[in-house]
Formats: structure tokens, sequence, C-alpha cells
């Protein structure tokens, strides 16, 4: 590797490699939301952005052939086909970069050259996750929302029946897919029903407010506009308002939103305690439950979830997960305090799982099982690439598709040098929409099938 326009003093630390090992144990440093996501190579030359067409099966057939009607050419068959429905990946450049001035740095107590070199890597690992992370539960405004769009609640009551209502969050509700599997703004292919309170009605227009009042993580408030007058009664102060084709959200309890979640009553231990609405095993069950009816393919045998300590800490104090572990206390699960696999679920902790404040019971947590294929990342294949001759070349590493440039000095002195990093991608939620009931019997209206997000206190 060319490294002829480096200080001298420099050259024996980079020959031996020390810089891209320590990037990689950054990168590699933990497992997270990153890891669910299905890597395919964005190629060169096509643009920004790619539609990738998925196909569904034809409905399996149970009535017999009519012997009267089997004549002509035809037979008595008519010819049928399978859907189709689509998804766009797009990509796009992230980075940062740090200099370090190596005269100044000999004064420190450690290298900054190794320490910068973690620390970028660290970043980009982090950036990485936490765009992953954004993608699967908030998605994009242009597509069918994430895994918590299409269920949000009334954030301004009607004073009287009426068809423009306020909503605390409109991911997820402003587009739909049409009889071709595009999607396309919701009003121009008959609307979207949508359940407002207790009633379905269908929303035919959606506008972002001009001030953003949503509490939701990332949320855009908004207004809907029906084609027939909302109740009162419906579009009272945080009525549900779930759409037709929206992805699962479970919460403990049965509770219909997120401001409907309940605080614990009494002190923990005593005979008064009333437990809230906290993780339970029985609610990831539910979801384990909604993804088999889906037939939604496992990760390594087991679907993942993904959630805070916190909410790992509800899942310790559930009735029926100490009653499936009393006595076993001398097992890894409570060795460790945290739970590897359990019942078809591998619980991964993480400390990026979406927060939010609280809405008057305490903070809310989110937490989501996902199965293969629930997120696609899309890596550009040129990432690294120049036309200029490597005798020219700075520093340069690829790991884990992420690219680490460190810049010779440019400066009149000779002295300071650029450590950054980039990557050039981005994420998909692939929808499922064609795999219905006469495919799957089993299987829900929703677009987003391979996710279900469990909110709890």
């Amino acid at each position: 590797m060319p490294i002829q326009n480096f200080p001298s003093q420099l050259q024996p630390i980079i020959q031996q490699g020390f810089l891209a090992r320590e990037f990689q144990d950054g990168l590699q440093s933990r497992l997270s939301f990153r890891s669910i996501a299905d890597r395919e190579i964005f190629n060169n030359r096509i643009g920004e952005s790619v539609t990738k067409t998925r196909k569904g099966l034809k409905a399996p057939v149970t009535t017999p052939m009519s012997p009267v009607s089997n004549t002509n050419f035809d037979n008595g068959m008519s010819p049928s086909s399978w859907s189709i429905e689509q998804y766009t990946l797009s990509i796009n450049q992230y980075g940062d970069t740090i200099d370090l001035n190596m005269v100044s740095e000999g004064v420190g107590i450690a290298s900054q050259f190794l320490a910068n070199a973690r620390t970028n890597g660290v970043q980009a690992m982090q950036s990485l996750d936490r765009i992953a992370r954004n993608a699967l539960f908030g998605g994009a405004l242009n597509g069918v929302g994430g895994y918590l769009g299409g269920n949000t609640r009334v954030n301004n009551a009607l004073t009287s029946a009426g068809k423009v209502v306020s909503v605390d969050d409109i991911r997820g509700f402003q587009n739909v897919m049409n009889a071709y599997g595009q999607v396309v703004p919701v009003g121009t292919t008959g609307g979207m029903t949508v359940t407002v309170g207790s009633n379905a009605y269908t929303l035919v227009s959606v506008a972002a407010d001009a001030s953003n009042v949503s509490t939701a993580p990332g949320g855009v408030s908004g207004q809907f506009t029906f084609s027939t007058n909302v109740t009162t009664s419906d579009g009272a102060l945080a009525q549900p308002v779930i759409a037709a084709t929206a992805p699962l959200v479970l919460r403990p309890n049965g509770r219909l939103t997120t401001a409907a979640l309940t605080a614990p009553q009494g002190m923990y231990g005593s005979t008064t305690y009333v437990p809230g609405d906290t993780l339970g095993i029985q609610t990831v069950l539910s979801a384990v439950a909604a993804l088999r009816m889906n037939n939604v393919p496992t990760v390594d045998g087991a679907y993942h979830c993904y959630l805070d300590d916190q909410q790992m800490l509800g899942l310790f104090r559930d009735g029926d997960f100490k009653y499936l572990y009393r006595g076993a206390y001398g097992t890894e699960t409570y060795r460790s305090g945290s739970v590897v696999e359990l019942l078809g679920v591998r619980f991964i902790p993480t400390t990026e799982a979406p927060q939010q404040a609280s809405l008057g019971a305490g903070a809310i947590h989110r937490a989501i099982v996902c199965g293969q294929g629930a997120l696609i990342e899309g890596d550009y294949a040129d990432a690294g690439h120049s036309d200029i001759p490597d005798v020219e070349k700075s520093l340069m590493e690829k790991v884990d598709n992420v690219v680490m440039v460190t810049r010779e000095p440019l400066d009149r002195l000779k002295q300071i040098i650029a450590q950054s990093w980039y990557w050039i991608g981005g994420y998909a939620l692939p929808t499922d929409a064609t795999a219905n009931t006469s495919i799957i019997p089993t299987a829900t209206n929703s677009y987003l099938k391979r996710g279900v997000v469990i909110e709890s206190l």
C-alpha cells in the first residue's frame, strides 16, 4: 500500500496494519439493528435509487373443473396471473472527519492517532445502526411508513362532527399500494380505510402540520381529511386511529394507544402491588404468533427481539416468566441477567431502542420482534473506488462496506492529517402485500408483515 506521502515517523505504524485493525474492532464492537438487514450490493451507474419488484403467488384451486365446460381450445379455463408489489431502495452518503496535528499530539499521554481511528469506527457503527433503526421504526414519508406507521391517535378533540381530524403522527397514512403494486399517494386510488375510534372511514387526504407537535420518536403530526364526517365520539381526544394496512403494534393488557399505557400501583413485592403495562412474555409470544401466522422466516432458527434494558427488567418481573424459570436460579438466563433465546425468540438488548418521554404514566419503551427480510441494506458497489493511480492515493481501508480515509498532511508545515470515514448506502422496508389470505389463510392485511412493535412502560 503506498505510504510514501506520509511522514517517516508514521510509516511503521501504518505498515504494521494497526490502523485497519483498530477501525475494524470499532465496527464490530456490538450487534444491534443493522444485523437484521439483508445485504444487497447497489451497482454503479444506475442512479441514486432502484425500484425492486416482488412477485406474489396464485391462490390455490379447490373447486373441481366442470366436465361440461371441458371443451374447445381453453378446456373451459380462464387464465389467471400473479400479483406484484414494488419498493424503492435509495442510497445516500454519510460520513465524518477529525483532524490531528502530529506535532502537538506528541505531548499527549497516549496516541491520539489510534484513538481517533477507534472513535471513528465506533461513530460509524452507531451511525449505521441508528439509520437502520430509524428505517425499521419510522420508514420514510414517501413510502408505506415503518413498523410504527399507520398507528396513531387523535391529538385534538372534535367539538362537532367533521371530516378533518388532527392526529399525532401521519407516517404510514400518506401512501397506499395500487392494483399494480406501486406506492401512490392516498386519495389517488379511492383512499385508505382507517379506523377512527370504533368506526371505519375512508381517508382521502393527509397534510403535515406547519409546526410539528408529534410525541412519537421521529413522528410527524398532521391532519387527516376523510370522505365523510367523523363523529364527535370517534374524534374524541386520544382515540385510536389505525390504518387497515398498518403493521401490528402490541401493548400490554390490550391498550389501544400509547397514551393509554398505565403505570404500576403500589410497591413492587408488596401484596397490594398492581403491575403496570410493562413488558411480559405473553406479549412477546403474541408477536411471535403474528409472525408465524404470516409465515415469516426466522433468523437462524429464532426471531430477533431488540429491546432496551428497562424492558428486559420488566420481562424478569413478569409472573409467567418467573414461573417458567422457577427453581432454575443456576441457569445462564439468571446468572447473566439477560435472555439469549427463549420460546423461539432471541433477545438482543440495545441502547439504541427508540425512547419517548412520559405521556403521564412514565417513559415509553419500544421493542421490535422481527424475522428475516424485515430490512434491506443497499451498499454502494463503488465505495472506496478511485480513478487516480494507486501511487497517488492516500491510505484507505474498507471494512464492512465502510471506508476509512487517512489523508496525508497538506498544510504548509506538513503537520495536520485528516482521519475520515464514509458509507454510501441506504435501507428499505420490503412489503408483503401479495401474501394475502388467498395465499396464506392466516395472513394479516398489513403491508409490512415481518416485524411487530411492542410498546410498554
